[in-house]
Protein backbone atom coordinates (compact mmCIF):
# COMPACT_ATOMS: atom_id res chain seq x y z
CA UNK A 1 0.00 0.00 0.00
CA UNK A 2 0.98 3.63 -0.38
CA UNK A 3 3.57 5.06 1.95
CA UNK A 4 0.96 7.75 2.70
CA UNK A 5 -0.07 5.47 5.57
CA UNK A 6 3.08 6.67 7.34
CA UNK A 7 1.49 10.14 7.54
CA UNK A 8 -1.18 8.89 9.95
CA UNK A 9 -1.08 9.94 13.59
CA UNK A 10 -1.43 7.30 16.31
CA UNK A 11 -5.10 8.17 16.78
CA UNK A 12 -5.80 8.10 13.04
CA UNK A 13 -3.94 4.81 12.57
CA UNK A 14 -5.71 3.23 15.55
CA UNK A 15 -9.11 4.16 14.15
CA UNK A 16 -8.20 2.98 10.64
CA UNK A 17 -6.96 -0.34 12.00
CA UNK A 18 -10.10 -0.95 14.04
CA UNK A 19 -12.31 -0.11 11.06
CA UNK A 20 -10.35 -2.51 8.87
CA UNK A 21 -9.28 0.28 6.51
CA UNK A 22 -5.66 -0.86 6.76
CA UNK A 23 -3.58 -3.48 8.56
CA UNK A 24 -0.61 -3.40 10.94
CA UNK A 25 1.46 -5.07 8.21
CA UNK A 26 0.65 -2.41 5.64
CA UNK A 27 1.26 0.37 8.15
CA UNK A 28 4.58 -1.15 9.21
CA UNK A 29 5.72 -1.66 5.61
CA UNK A 30 4.92 1.99 4.83
CA UNK A 31 6.95 3.24 7.79
CA UNK A 32 9.87 0.90 7.08
CA UNK A 33 9.90 2.10 3.48
CA UNK A 34 10.04 5.71 4.62
CA UNK A 35 12.78 4.96 7.16
CA UNK A 36 14.91 3.04 4.66
CA UNK A 37 14.66 5.91 2.16
CA UNK A 38 15.59 8.59 4.72
CA UNK A 39 19.24 7.70 5.31
CA UNK A 40 20.22 11.34 4.78
CA UNK A 41 18.55 12.21 8.09
CA UNK A 42 20.59 9.62 10.03
CA UNK A 43 17.62 9.28 12.38
CA UNK A 44 17.35 5.49 12.47
CA UNK A 45 20.68 3.84 13.30
CA UNK A 46 19.44 0.22 13.49
CA UNK A 47 16.33 -0.86 11.57
CA UNK A 48 14.66 -4.07 12.74
CA UNK A 49 12.37 -5.13 9.86
CA UNK A 50 12.18 -8.80 10.91
CA UNK A 51 11.06 -7.94 14.43
CA UNK A 52 8.68 -5.29 13.08
CA UNK A 53 6.92 -7.66 10.71
CA UNK A 54 6.66 -10.39 13.35
CA UNK A 55 5.08 -7.91 15.77
CA UNK A 56 2.79 -6.56 13.02
CA UNK A 57 1.48 -10.07 12.29
CA UNK A 58 0.85 -10.62 16.00
CA UNK A 59 -1.02 -7.30 16.15
CA UNK A 60 -3.23 -8.42 13.25
CA UNK A 61 -4.23 -11.51 15.21
CA UNK A 62 -5.10 -9.40 18.26
CA UNK A 63 -7.17 -7.02 16.16
CA UNK A 64 -9.01 -9.93 14.55
CA UNK A 65 -9.77 -11.31 18.00
CA UNK A 66 -11.07 -7.95 19.20
CA UNK A 67 -8.37 -7.68 21.86
CA UNK A 68 -6.57 -4.57 20.67
CA UNK A 69 -5.26 -1.87 23.03
CA UNK A 70 -4.88 1.62 21.59
CA UNK A 71 -1.23 1.08 20.57
CA UNK A 72 -1.87 -2.28 18.90
CA UNK A 73 -0.32 -2.31 15.43
CA UNK A 74 1.22 1.16 15.77
CA UNK A 75 4.86 1.37 14.54
CA UNK A 76 7.25 3.27 16.80
CA UNK A 77 10.93 4.13 16.89
CA UNK A 78 13.01 3.51 20.03
CA UNK A 79 15.71 5.86 21.27
CA UNK A 80 19.03 4.01 21.47
CA UNK A 81 19.11 4.60 25.24
CA UNK A 82 16.46 1.90 25.78
CA UNK A 83 17.75 -1.65 26.06
CA UNK A 84 15.99 -3.89 23.53
CA UNK A 85 16.57 -7.63 23.72
CA UNK A 86 18.93 -8.92 21.04
CA UNK A 87 19.08 -5.55 19.29
CA UNK A 88 22.10 -3.18 19.43
CA UNK A 89 21.61 -0.79 22.34
CA UNK A 90 24.71 1.33 22.69
CA UNK A 91 23.50 4.77 23.83
CA UNK A 92 25.24 6.21 20.74
CA UNK A 93 28.61 5.54 22.36
CA UNK A 94 31.67 3.71 21.04
CA UNK A 95 32.19 2.19 24.47
CA UNK A 96 29.03 0.07 24.02
CA UNK A 97 29.71 -0.87 20.41
CA UNK A 98 28.26 -4.32 19.78
CA UNK A 99 26.29 -4.53 23.02
CA UNK A 100 23.09 -6.54 22.53
CA UNK A 101 21.14 -6.84 25.80
CA UNK A 102 19.65 -10.12 26.94
CA UNK A 103 16.71 -8.24 28.43
CA UNK A 104 14.11 -5.61 27.52
CA UNK A 105 13.59 -2.24 29.20
CA UNK A 106 10.33 -2.00 31.11
CA UNK A 107 9.00 0.83 28.94
CA UNK A 108 9.60 -0.97 25.66
CA UNK A 109 8.32 -4.27 27.08
CA UNK A 110 5.08 -2.52 28.02
CA UNK A 111 4.80 -1.04 24.53
CA UNK A 112 5.23 -4.49 22.96
CA UNK A 113 2.66 -5.94 25.36
CA UNK A 114 0.29 -3.21 24.19
CA UNK A 115 0.85 -4.39 20.61
CA UNK A 116 3.17 -1.64 19.37
CA UNK A 117 5.63 -2.48 16.58
CA UNK A 118 9.37 -1.72 16.80
CA UNK A 119 10.77 -0.23 13.59
CA UNK A 120 14.29 0.15 14.99
CA UNK A 121 16.63 2.19 17.15
CA UNK A 122 17.00 5.96 16.87
CA UNK A 123 20.00 8.27 17.00
CA UNK A 124 20.78 10.41 20.06
CA UNK A 125 23.55 12.31 21.81
CA UNK A 126 26.07 9.98 23.43
CA UNK A 127 24.67 8.78 26.78
CA UNK A 128 21.99 11.49 26.31
CA UNK A 129 24.58 14.21 26.97
CA UNK A 130 23.94 17.00 24.52
CA UNK A 131 21.40 19.39 23.05
CA UNK A 132 22.05 18.95 19.33
CA UNK A 133 22.67 15.22 18.61
CA UNK A 134 26.22 16.14 17.57
CA UNK A 135 27.92 14.00 20.24
CA UNK A 136 26.64 10.71 18.79
CA UNK A 137 29.05 7.95 17.80
CA UNK A 138 26.78 7.44 14.77
CA UNK A 139 27.25 11.04 13.62
CA UNK A 140 24.59 13.71 14.01
CA UNK A 141 20.94 13.22 13.20
CA UNK A 142 19.76 15.95 10.83
CA UNK A 143 16.51 17.85 11.06
CA UNK A 144 14.08 17.44 8.16
CA UNK A 145 13.50 21.21 8.39
CA UNK A 146 15.46 23.85 6.45
CA UNK A 147 15.62 27.61 6.82
CA UNK A 148 13.91 29.41 3.97
CA UNK A 149 16.41 29.82 1.14
CA UNK A 150 19.19 28.07 3.05
CA UNK A 151 20.34 24.45 2.73
CA UNK A 152 22.44 24.49 5.93
CA UNK A 153 21.87 21.20 7.83
CA UNK A 154 20.04 21.95 11.08
CA UNK A 155 20.05 20.16 14.40
CA UNK A 156 16.87 18.31 15.37
CA UNK A 157 17.82 19.05 18.98
CA UNK A 158 19.06 16.67 21.60
CA UNK A 159 19.50 14.35 23.15
CA UNK A 160 16.43 12.71 21.56
CA UNK A 161 17.33 14.12 18.15
CA UNK A 162 16.78 10.95 16.15
CA UNK A 163 13.35 10.51 17.72
CA UNK A 164 12.36 14.08 16.87
CA UNK A 165 13.68 13.90 13.30
CA UNK A 166 11.93 10.58 12.63
CA UNK A 167 8.54 11.77 13.89
CA UNK A 168 8.77 15.17 12.16
CA UNK A 169 9.77 13.53 8.85
CA UNK A 170 6.83 11.08 9.12
CA UNK A 171 9.09 8.04 9.28
CA UNK A 172 6.99 6.81 12.21
CA UNK A 173 3.92 8.07 14.07
CA UNK A 174 5.74 8.22 17.40
CA UNK A 175 8.97 7.45 19.22
CA UNK A 176 10.28 7.00 22.74
CA UNK A 177 12.48 9.71 24.20
CA UNK A 178 14.15 10.45 27.51
CA UNK A 179 14.36 13.79 29.24
CA UNK A 180 17.08 14.63 31.78
CA UNK A 181 17.20 18.41 31.30
CA UNK A 182 14.91 18.96 28.32
CA UNK A 183 15.88 16.17 25.94
CA UNK A 184 12.29 15.45 24.90
CA UNK A 185 10.88 18.98 24.95
CA UNK A 186 13.73 20.87 23.23
CA UNK A 187 13.97 18.58 20.16
CA UNK A 188 10.18 18.50 19.97
CA UNK A 189 10.14 22.30 19.81
CA UNK A 190 12.93 22.37 17.23
CA UNK A 191 11.10 19.98 14.87
CA UNK A 192 7.47 21.02 15.22
CA UNK A 193 6.21 17.96 17.10
CA UNK A 194 4.83 17.35 20.61
CA UNK A 195 7.00 15.94 23.38
CA UNK A 196 5.92 15.02 26.92
CA UNK A 197 8.21 14.65 29.92
CA UNK A 198 6.11 12.90 32.59
CA UNK A 199 6.40 13.33 36.35
CA UNK A 200 9.57 11.70 37.68
CA UNK A 201 8.60 8.15 38.57
CA UNK A 202 5.63 7.89 36.19
CA UNK A 203 7.60 5.67 33.76
CA UNK A 204 10.11 3.05 34.87
CA UNK A 205 13.80 3.73 34.31
CA UNK A 206 14.66 0.01 34.42
CA UNK A 207 16.56 -0.99 31.28
CA UNK A 208 17.27 2.60 30.24
CA UNK A 209 20.98 3.38 30.14
CA UNK A 210 21.47 5.81 33.03
CA UNK A 211 22.72 9.37 32.65
CA UNK A 212 21.58 11.19 35.83
CA UNK A 213 19.38 8.89 37.86
CA UNK A 214 17.46 11.52 39.84
CA UNK A 215 16.58 13.44 36.67
CA UNK A 216 16.10 10.89 33.84
CA UNK A 217 12.54 10.20 32.75
CA UNK A 218 11.16 8.44 29.68
CA UNK A 219 8.32 9.94 27.69
CA UNK A 220 6.50 9.92 24.35
CA UNK A 221 7.27 12.01 21.27
CA UNK A 222 4.52 12.25 18.66
CA UNK A 223 2.79 14.71 16.36
CA UNK A 224 -0.16 15.59 18.60
CA UNK A 225 -1.07 15.92 22.25
CA UNK A 226 -3.65 13.14 21.83
CA UNK A 227 -0.98 10.81 20.47
CA UNK A 228 1.28 11.54 23.45
CA UNK A 229 -1.62 10.80 25.80
CA UNK A 230 -2.29 7.46 24.09
CA UNK A 231 1.36 6.43 24.09
CA UNK A 232 1.97 7.50 27.69
CA UNK A 233 -0.85 5.20 28.76
CA UNK A 234 1.10 2.26 27.38
CA UNK A 235 4.51 3.40 28.70
CA UNK A 236 3.56 4.31 32.27
CA UNK A 237 3.08 2.11 35.30
CA UNK A 238 4.67 0.87 38.49
CA UNK A 239 7.77 -1.32 38.21
CA UNK A 240 9.07 -3.07 41.36
CA UNK A 241 12.51 -3.31 39.70
CA UNK A 242 12.82 0.51 39.80
CA UNK A 243 12.87 1.93 43.32
CA UNK A 244 11.90 5.38 41.99
CA UNK A 245 8.85 4.07 40.09
CA UNK A 246 5.64 5.34 41.66
CA UNK A 247 3.08 2.75 42.77
CA UNK A 248 0.05 4.74 41.64
CA UNK A 249 -2.68 3.93 39.12
CA UNK A 250 -2.25 4.87 35.45
CA UNK A 251 -5.26 6.96 34.42
CA UNK A 252 -6.82 7.09 30.96
CA UNK A 253 -4.84 10.06 29.71
CA UNK A 254 -6.70 10.30 26.42
CA UNK A 255 -10.06 10.50 28.21
CA UNK A 256 -8.73 13.56 30.05
CA UNK A 257 -8.73 15.58 26.81
CA UNK A 258 -12.04 17.32 27.47
CA UNK A 259 -11.16 20.61 25.77
CA UNK A 260 -12.52 22.79 28.56
CA UNK A 261 -10.08 24.88 30.59
CA UNK A 262 -12.52 27.59 31.66
CA UNK A 263 -11.59 28.83 35.11
CA UNK A 264 -8.13 27.28 35.06
CA UNK A 265 -5.30 29.55 36.25
CA UNK A 266 -2.22 29.65 34.03
CA UNK A 267 0.94 31.11 35.55
CA UNK A 268 3.41 33.26 33.61
CA UNK A 269 6.74 33.27 35.50
CA UNK A 270 8.44 36.66 35.28
CA UNK A 271 11.89 35.09 35.72
CA UNK A 272 11.61 33.38 32.33
CA UNK A 273 11.81 36.75 30.58
CA UNK A 274 15.53 36.40 30.01
CA UNK A 275 17.80 39.25 28.96
CA UNK A 276 18.40 39.06 25.23
CA UNK A 277 15.38 36.86 24.53
CA UNK A 278 14.50 37.14 20.82
CA UNK A 279 11.39 39.23 20.10
CA UNK A 280 9.76 36.35 18.21
CA UNK A 281 10.01 34.11 21.30
CA UNK A 282 8.47 36.84 23.42
CA UNK A 283 5.64 37.31 20.89
CA UNK A 284 5.02 33.56 20.69
CA UNK A 285 4.78 33.40 24.49
CA UNK A 286 2.31 36.29 24.56
CA UNK A 287 0.26 34.71 21.78
CA UNK A 288 0.12 31.47 23.75
CA UNK A 289 -1.14 33.29 26.81
CA UNK A 290 -3.77 35.05 24.69
CA UNK A 291 -4.93 31.72 23.22
CA UNK A 292 -5.40 30.21 26.67
CA UNK A 293 -7.18 33.35 27.90
CA UNK A 294 -9.52 33.20 24.91
CA UNK A 295 -10.27 29.57 25.85
CA UNK A 296 -11.48 30.74 29.26
CA UNK A 297 -8.35 30.42 31.40
CA UNK A 298 -7.19 33.11 33.79
CA UNK A 299 -3.64 34.30 33.10
CA UNK A 300 -1.71 35.28 36.24
CA UNK A 301 1.82 36.53 36.80
CA UNK A 302 3.87 34.37 39.16
CA UNK A 303 7.38 34.36 40.52
CA UNK A 304 9.83 31.44 40.53
CA UNK A 305 12.68 33.34 42.19
CA UNK A 306 15.34 30.62 42.12
CA UNK A 307 15.08 30.05 38.36
CA UNK A 308 18.32 31.93 37.75
CA UNK A 309 20.22 29.26 39.67
CA UNK A 310 18.72 26.33 37.76
CA UNK A 311 21.33 25.93 35.02
CA UNK A 312 24.39 25.97 37.30
CA UNK A 313 22.55 23.70 39.74
CA UNK A 314 21.69 21.25 36.96
CA UNK A 315 25.22 21.26 35.55
CA UNK A 316 26.60 20.26 38.95
CA UNK A 317 24.04 17.54 39.79
CA UNK A 318 23.77 15.92 36.34
CA UNK A 319 27.54 15.48 35.76
CA UNK A 320 27.98 14.25 39.34
CA UNK A 321 25.41 11.51 38.82
CA UNK A 322 26.80 10.78 35.35
CA UNK A 323 30.33 10.29 36.67
CA UNK A 324 28.99 7.72 39.11
CA UNK A 325 26.76 5.93 36.58
CA UNK A 326 29.45 5.78 33.89
CA UNK A 327 32.06 4.28 36.22
CA UNK A 328 30.73 0.84 35.19
CA UNK A 329 32.13 1.23 31.66
CA UNK A 330 35.66 0.07 32.28
CA UNK A 331 36.32 -2.59 29.64
CA UNK A 332 36.06 -5.45 32.14
CA UNK A 333 32.49 -6.74 31.91
CA UNK A 334 31.01 -5.68 28.57
CA UNK A 335 31.40 -3.22 25.72
CA UNK A 336 34.60 -1.91 24.23
CA UNK A 337 38.02 -2.90 25.60
CA UNK A 338 41.16 -1.10 24.45
CA UNK A 339 44.08 -3.03 23.00
CA UNK A 340 46.77 -3.31 25.65
CA UNK A 341 50.55 -3.29 25.33
CA UNK A 342 52.80 -5.77 27.08
CA UNK A 343 53.27 -4.66 30.67
CA UNK A 344 50.00 -2.70 30.84
CA UNK A 345 48.05 -3.20 34.05
CA UNK A 346 44.39 -2.90 34.90
CA UNK A 347 44.59 0.88 35.43
CA UNK A 348 46.06 1.22 31.94
CA UNK A 349 43.13 -0.79 30.60
CA UNK A 350 40.63 1.45 32.36
CA UNK A 351 42.29 4.63 31.12
CA UNK A 352 42.75 3.52 27.52
CA UNK A 353 39.28 1.99 27.26
CA UNK A 354 37.52 5.08 28.60
CA UNK A 355 39.64 7.45 26.52
CA UNK A 356 38.80 5.52 23.34
CA UNK A 357 35.19 4.76 24.20
CA UNK A 358 33.89 8.07 25.54
CA UNK A 359 33.47 11.13 23.33
CA UNK A 360 34.66 14.62 24.28
CA UNK A 361 31.38 15.81 25.83
CA UNK A 362 30.99 12.68 27.95
CA UNK A 363 34.59 12.93 29.13
CA UNK A 364 34.03 16.61 29.98
CA UNK A 365 30.97 15.81 32.11
CA UNK A 366 32.61 12.85 33.85
CA UNK A 367 35.57 15.06 34.79
CA UNK A 368 33.29 17.83 36.08
CA UNK A 369 31.17 15.32 37.98
CA UNK A 370 34.16 13.64 39.59
CA UNK A 371 35.53 17.05 40.59
CA UNK A 372 32.32 18.22 42.32
CA UNK A 373 32.05 14.91 44.19
CA UNK A 374 35.67 14.94 45.37
CA UNK A 375 36.41 15.27 49.06
CA UNK A 376 37.52 18.87 48.94
CA UNK A 377 34.61 20.17 46.87
CA UNK A 378 31.60 17.98 47.78
CA UNK A 379 30.07 20.53 50.15
CA UNK A 380 31.04 23.57 48.10
CA UNK A 381 29.43 22.30 44.90
CA UNK A 382 27.33 19.14 45.07
CA UNK A 383 25.71 19.67 48.48
CA UNK A 384 25.03 23.31 47.68
CA UNK A 385 23.45 22.35 44.36
CA UNK A 386 21.18 19.86 46.15
CA UNK A 387 20.01 22.63 48.49
CA UNK A 388 19.32 24.95 45.56
CA UNK A 389 17.35 22.16 43.88
CA UNK A 390 15.11 22.02 46.95
CA UNK A 391 14.50 25.77 46.72
CA UNK A 392 13.60 25.47 43.03
CA UNK A 393 11.05 22.78 43.84
CA UNK A 394 9.62 24.93 46.63
CA UNK A 395 9.07 27.76 44.15
CA UNK A 396 6.86 25.51 42.05
CA UNK A 397 5.10 24.09 45.13
CA UNK A 398 4.25 27.62 46.25
CA UNK A 399 2.83 28.51 42.84
CA UNK A 400 0.63 25.42 42.74
CA UNK A 401 -0.49 25.88 46.35
CA UNK A 402 -1.54 29.44 45.41
CA UNK A 403 -3.98 27.97 42.91
CA UNK A 404 -2.03 27.89 39.65
CA UNK A 405 -3.10 24.91 37.52
CA UNK A 406 -0.31 25.06 34.91
CA UNK A 407 2.61 27.27 33.96
CA UNK A 408 3.26 28.56 30.44
CA UNK A 409 6.80 29.32 29.23
CA UNK A 410 8.80 29.21 25.99
CA UNK A 411 10.25 25.77 25.27
CA UNK A 412 13.56 26.99 23.83
CA UNK A 413 15.40 30.32 23.58
CA UNK A 414 15.54 30.10 19.77
CA UNK A 415 14.60 28.02 16.76
CA UNK A 416 16.87 25.19 15.62
CA UNK A 417 20.44 26.17 14.82
CA UNK A 418 22.81 24.82 12.19
CA UNK A 419 25.08 21.87 12.93
CA UNK A 420 28.39 23.24 14.18
CA UNK A 421 27.02 26.72 14.82
CA UNK A 422 26.79 26.47 18.62
CA UNK A 423 29.08 25.13 21.28
CA UNK A 424 32.06 23.95 19.23
CA UNK A 425 34.46 26.16 21.20
CA UNK A 426 32.06 27.19 23.97
CA UNK A 427 30.18 24.31 25.65
CA UNK A 428 28.32 26.76 27.89
CA UNK A 429 26.59 28.23 24.82
CA UNK A 430 25.17 24.77 24.12
CA UNK A 431 24.12 24.37 27.76
CA UNK A 432 22.00 27.54 27.48
CA UNK A 433 19.58 25.66 25.20
CA UNK A 434 18.24 24.04 28.39
CA UNK A 435 17.49 27.33 30.17
CA UNK A 436 13.68 26.90 30.05
CA UNK A 437 13.54 23.15 30.61
CA UNK A 438 15.95 22.09 33.38
CA UNK A 439 13.81 23.45 36.22
CA UNK A 440 11.12 20.88 35.40
CA UNK A 441 13.58 18.00 35.84
CA UNK A 442 15.07 19.43 39.02
CA UNK A 443 11.57 19.66 40.50
CA UNK A 444 10.41 16.29 39.10
CA UNK A 445 7.39 17.86 37.37
CA UNK A 446 5.58 16.96 34.13
CA UNK A 447 6.19 19.26 31.17
CA UNK A 448 5.11 19.27 27.54
CA UNK A 449 6.26 21.13 24.44
CA UNK A 450 3.60 22.00 21.88
CA UNK A 451 4.36 23.44 18.41
CA UNK A 452 2.89 26.94 18.32
CA UNK A 453 4.31 28.82 15.35
CA UNK A 454 7.15 29.48 12.91
CA UNK A 455 10.02 31.94 13.17
CA UNK A 456 10.88 34.50 10.50
CA UNK A 457 12.84 31.88 8.53
CA UNK A 458 10.09 29.26 8.57
CA UNK A 459 11.36 27.09 11.46
CA UNK A 460 9.13 25.67 14.21
CA UNK A 461 8.87 27.25 17.65
CA UNK A 462 7.34 25.55 20.68
CA UNK A 463 5.64 26.57 23.90
CA UNK A 464 6.04 24.66 27.16
CA UNK A 465 3.35 23.90 29.71
CA UNK A 466 4.40 22.72 33.18
CA UNK A 467 1.96 20.81 35.38
CA UNK A 468 1.48 19.72 38.96
CA UNK A 469 3.17 16.49 40.14
CA UNK A 470 1.15 13.52 38.82
CA UNK A 471 -1.05 16.05 37.01
CA UNK A 472 -0.52 14.77 33.47
CA UNK A 473 -4.27 14.57 32.85
CA UNK A 474 -4.87 18.28 33.47
CA UNK A 475 -1.60 19.18 31.73
CA UNK A 476 -2.51 17.23 28.59
CA UNK A 477 -5.98 18.79 28.54
CA UNK A 478 -4.50 22.28 28.68
CA UNK A 479 -1.91 21.38 26.04
CA UNK A 480 -4.62 20.00 23.77
CA UNK A 481 -6.51 23.31 23.98
CA UNK A 482 -3.31 25.22 23.20
CA UNK A 483 -2.50 22.91 20.29
CA UNK A 484 -5.92 23.37 18.70
CA UNK A 485 -5.82 27.14 19.22
CA UNK A 486 -2.34 27.41 17.67
CA UNK A 487 -3.43 25.33 14.69
CA UNK A 488 0.11 24.33 13.77
CA UNK A 489 -0.04 22.32 10.53
CA UNK A 490 3.34 23.15 8.94
CA UNK A 491 5.56 20.26 7.94
CA UNK A 492 9.05 20.17 6.45
CA UNK A 493 9.40 20.11 2.69
CA UNK A 494 10.89 16.78 1.67
CA UNK A 495 14.52 17.14 0.54
CA UNK A 496 16.01 13.90 1.90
Amino acid sequence: MSDDLADLTIAEARDALRKGETTPTALTEACLGRAEAAGALNAFVHLTPEIAMEQAHAAEARLAAGEAPAMCGIPVGVKDLFCTQGVPSQAASRILDGFRPEYESTVTAQLWRAGAVMLGKLNMDEFAMGSSNETSAYGPAISPWRRQGDATPLTPGGSSGGSAAAVAARLCPAATGTDTGGSIRQPAAFTGITGLKPTYGRCSRWGIVAFASSLDQAGPMARTVRDCAIMLGAMAGHDPRDSTSADIPVPDFEAALRGDIRGKRIGIPREYRMEGMPDEIERLWQNGADMLRDAGAEIVDISLPHTKYALPCYYVIAPAEASSNLARYDGVRYGHRARLEQGDGIVDMYEKTRAEGFGDEVQRRVIVGTYVLSAGFYDAYYNRARKVRTLIKRDFDAAFEAGVDAILTPATPSAAFGLGEVGEDDPVAMFLNDVFTVTVNLAGLPGISVPAGLDARGLPLGLQLIGRPWGEEALLDCADVLERAAGFVARPERWW
